[in-house]
């Protein structure tokens, strides 16, 4: 065994510090800044198809619902209510995943913002604490998006479009095939009665509505918005 292998120590100072090192050195910095960055958007891009492969289950499962509610006239019409209670387990899964996707996501943008973007145009906006922020997070990752607000961003990307889907199959459903003279006895389901069912259905609805515009005006970091048109992009 060498002298060198002999002299190491993981636990010395010198070694702890290994990183500080690369930190007082600019052409270390950016360089590990680059694997850093590497890394950050892997892990990202893992969590962004794990979100889609939840809407493509969302999106299978509206498609085959209304084709066999709608197959013959024997189908109950409650079946496309079950839908709509595992859209919203769905819902429930997929906001889980957008808030851990935001925790990679967000340590990407600020290396964007703070990195590569003023490498591009020393003019642009910085944060001027960002390896503080960056370095914090490391140590002691944290959800940044609160629960709601994950609910909120689904909804209005994925969520309510197919939501608003069932539930308008489910009117038709009811008015279309209806089995007794009106659309209230219609929708009774077993013992429970019709007006319960289509006031629950509708408080359901309102209560989708009001988190889809929760909260209003924030965006999430990094999300792509409708802005001023640039020429220069054409």
């Amino acid at each position: 065994m060498s002298d060198s292998e002999t002299d190491f120590d993981p636990e010395s100072p010198e070694k702890r510090d290994v990183g500080g090192e690369a930190a007082s050195d600019q052409a270390d910095f950016l360089s590990l800044m680059g694997h850093a960055y590497r890394g950050e958007l892997g892990r990202t891009t893992s969590w962004r198809t794990r979100i889609d492969r939840t809407t493509n289950w969302a999106v299978v499962l509206t498609a085959t619902l209304l084709t066999w509610a709608f197959s013959g006239e024997a189908r109950p019409h409650y079946i496309i209510l079950i839908g709509i209670v595992m859209m919203t387990v769905f819902l429930l899964i997929e906001a889980r995943r957008y808030r851990v996707y935001d925790i990679w996501r967000s340590r990407v943008r600020i290396l964007e913002e703070n990195v590569f973007a003023n490498a591009l145009d020393s003019e642009g906006v910085e944060q001027s604490n960002w390896r503080g922020l960056l370095s914090d997070d490391l140590r002691e990752p944290a959800v940044k998006t609160p629960l709601l607000e994950a609910v909120s961003r689904r909804l209005r990307r994925v969520y309510f479009a197919l939501i608003s889907v069932l539930i308008g199959a489910w009117i038709v459903r009811l008015t279309v095939f209806a089995t007794t003279a009106t659309t209230v006895g219609t929708a009774t389901v077993g013992r429970v009665p019709g007006e319960i069912v289509l006031a629950g259905v509708a408080t359901y609805y309102s209560a989708v509505l009001g988190l889809m515009f929760w909260p209003d005006g924030r965006q999430a970091k990094g999300e792509v918005h409708s802005g001023p048109e640039s020429n220069e992009w054409k």
